[in-house]
């Protein structure tokens, strides 16, 4: 007589988001290039601006080494704009699986962000790896606080895609409003500039924008000398659990009207 598992909902729906993880990973590395094209990618992007802006700062942007400084800024809006991209295409691109009961719109978002996350932290060790071989030198004061404002800018971008993934299911052009709004965002998000390189008074136009926070605040955690008189860590975490309240309530408002249309 054979006996019948009863799993609990919390292990059914965690094999769920690993079985998307392992498919988002089989559909990222599906070309010859693979992981080495993540890596190369932002890598060639890092050389090209600290080359640019090292001539102007002779190596150091404010006592943070040029190359790390413009690092910092290219993963981190890498990071929020790939995964912002990826979860608000999440609910779309997986539909057909939505028939299966056990497969709710949200383990979707949750895979692709997983991967995202796990990319760039994958990134970020090869690039400090490559940086140790080479002998060259870099500083973590407080590394902790590094890892706290990625997944705290994590959570922001997978917050805004699972607004705009829902919203893609009832407006389709959204995503067209959606590229428009992100495109500003990697030229003001203090990639290439800091925030100690803008006057006072115009600090109001820029420091709206959590990703800019976390940038600079990122930067300050590799090197406590950089300032941070600029942005505020409460700032981006409160912008970051805002955007997570309001997302998981406007989906669980309206996911199921959502994927039946």
């Amino acid at each position: 007589m054979t006996t019948v598992l009863k799993r609990s909902n919390w292990a059914i729906w965690r094999d769920v988001i690993f079985a998307l993880f392992v498919r988002e990973i089989r559909t990222g590395f599906n070309d010859r290039l693979g992981l080495a094209w993540a890596i190369f990618q932002p890598l060639s992007f890092i050389f090209l601006l600290s080359f640019l802006r090292g001539r102007m700062d002779g190596g150091d942007t404010h006592t943070v080494p040029t190359f790390e400084f413009m690092m910092y800024g290219m993963l981190l809006i890498q990071l929020f704009l790939e995964t912002l991209t990826n979860c608000s295409g999440a609910i779309k691109k997986n539909k057909a699986l939505f028939a299966f009961r056990q497969v709710q719109p949200i383990s979707s978002v949750l895979a692709s962000a997983l991967f995202n996350l796990l990319i760039k932290l994958a990134v970020f060790v090869l690039i400090f790896l490559i940086m140790y071989f080479l002998k060259m030198e870099f500083r973590l004061d407080d590394p902790l606080f590094i890892l706290i404002n990625i997944i705290t800018l994590w959570i922001f971008a997978v917050s805004l895609g699972l607004l705009f993934a829902i919203a893609q299911c009832y407006i389709p052009e959204v995503s067209k409003v959606q590229s428009a709004l992100t495109r500003p965002m990697f030229f003001i998000s203090g990639v290439f500039f800091s925030m100690q390189d803008v006057p006072k008074e115009y600090w109001h136009f820029l420091d709206w924008n959590p990703i800019l926070h976390a940038i600079e605040l990122t930067r300050h955690a590799a090197y406590s000398t950089y300032s941070t008189e600029a942005v505020s860590e409460s700032y981006l975490f409160l912008s970051a659990l805002i955007a997570l309240f309001f997302s998981l309530c406007v989906y669980h408002i309206s996911w199921k009207q959502a994927v039946s249309r």
